[in-house]
């Protein structure tokens, strides 16, 4: 077995210096230094086909099963962190067979605590200890890096790249579009995971996801015929957002001395995930936005892209009739008198005092049968260590994507909030 798995590493590096012909260049495959964007439904990047007949029909594809699990087991187990953590990918893109098993062995977060595939980024945190990274902000072009890690100093060069948004000023709004990658933010791009958008004051905003809520209903192909058809593709391909979670900051009219006061609304996540025995929607894979198998019916359509946060939300009617959605607010700080400032315990996490910095603790009532323990939880905290460089910590039931959004909102300009 020991000889076994030195071949096979072997192999897995030989997989990132690859190279495939596509259109006339040599393109070299090599390990990336951020989570890979999806190219189909599939979570992984698609190879030529050639490369993956050759590598379907090798050696490699045609080991016993039993022997390909205590393999990828073995991977999986002792690579739990990043970089180390890419053998496990490379794993998956041998071959459909090693890509089938892989998807089986590897756990969620909440499972095992770490990020491996695009769609670990939608999924929830682990339940006990919080996923640590920390956003860089990039002032000469608006943009934010998420990265997995403590913080630059002690991550260096290994740092993950997670996600990247890019804001967007308009008349009425500011928009933070979220990617994969940081060179491309279309809409229409396979890069592209979702969008915050605030209203003019920049004190309510909408997280809007560009995957479908976990619980989507959805309308068989069979039942749209011709101009139906067409229309609902249409309509699908330019409205690709769906409203999972709503963010508003309380204005200070009296403009009192003391932290913003914020509640996180979050449509897709039912309060029944904090109680005793709940879960929290957990998606498997990416889902196209023309599935060629399914359609969404008329009582759920995607959002047009604006910031309502009104009980008209599909989403949000959804939750609704399964019960309460989960709403979040920020833990309330207390003064320190001889430091003369408000003041949180951040764990070490935070060093910089900034109006920015917060922590969000599930905003429920004991009626709602919600344990004490889970109610003091900080399930959310972000907060400033250096200059343009924010920690940010997360957990069950929040997601990388979700709490990164959250996080995008505290970056904007609110001169009424202050």
């Amino acid at each position: 077995m020991t000889k076994l798995t030195s071949v096979l590493r072997k192999m897995i590096d030989g997989i990132g210096k690859k190279t495939t012909k596509k259109g006339g260049e040599i393109m070299q495959r090599r390990g990336r230094s951020h989570i890979v964007p999806l190219q189909s439904q599939s979570f992984l990047p698609t190879s030529t086909t050639s490369f993956e007949d050759d590598e379907e029909s090798s050696r490699w594809a045609n080991l016993p099963p039993e022997l390909l699990i205590d393999i990828i087991q073995r991977i999986e187990t002792s690579d739990s962190s990043w970089p180390a953590r890419r053998d496990v990918v490379a794993c998956a893109s041998v071959c459909r067979s090693w890509r089938e098993i892989t998807k089986e062995v590897v756990r969620t977060p909440e499972q095992c605590g770490s990020l491996t595939f695009p769609i670990s980024l939608k999924q929830p945190g682990p339940r006990e200890a919080p996923i640590q990274c920390f956003i860089k902000r990039e002032r000469a072009n608006s943009t934010y890096r998420l990265y997995l890690g403590l913080s630059p100093a002690l991550s260096g060069d290994i740092s993950k790249l997670l996600l990247v948004a890019k804001k967007v000023r308009r008349a009425t709004s500011t928009d933070f579009a979220i990617s994969l990658v940081a060179e491309d933010f279309s809409q229409t791009s396979n890069a592209f995971v979702g969008k915050l958008r605030s209203n003019f004051l920049g004190t309510k905003f909408s997280v809007q996801d560009k995957q479908p809520p976990h619980d989507h209903v959805t309308q068989p192909r069979s039942q749209l015929h011709g101009k139906e058809y067409f229309k609902q593709a249409s309509s699908r391909a330019s409205a690709q957002n769906y409203s999972v979670a709503s963010i508003s900051y309380e204005l200070n009219v009296l403009r009192t001395r003391g932290p913003r006061r914020m509640h996180c609304t979050m449509h897709s996540i039912p309060l029944s995930a904090i109680q005793e025995g709940g879960s929290a929607p957990t998606p498997t894979e990416f889902r196209s936005s023309l599935d060629e198998q399914s359609y969404p019916s008329k009582a759920k359509r995607p959002v047009n892209g604006s910031c309502s946060t009104s009980s008209s939300d599909p989403l949000a009617e959804s939750i609704h009739a399964k019960g309460d959605p989960l709403v979040l607010k920020n833990k309330s700080p207390r003064w320190h008198e001889q430091l003369q400032c408000w003041c949180l315990n951040f764990k070490g996490r935070v060093t910089v005092a900034s109006v920015k910095n917060f922590q969000l603790v599930a905003a429920a009532e004991p009626y709602q049968n919600v344990l004490a323990s889970e109610r003091e939880k900080v399930i959310l905290q972000f907060g400033k260590i250096g200059k343009d460089i924010f920690t940010m910590d997360y957990r069950y039931p929040l997601s990388a994507f979700q709490a990164f959004a959250i996080c995008l909102s505290s970056f904007d300009t609110k001169p009424a909030c202050e």
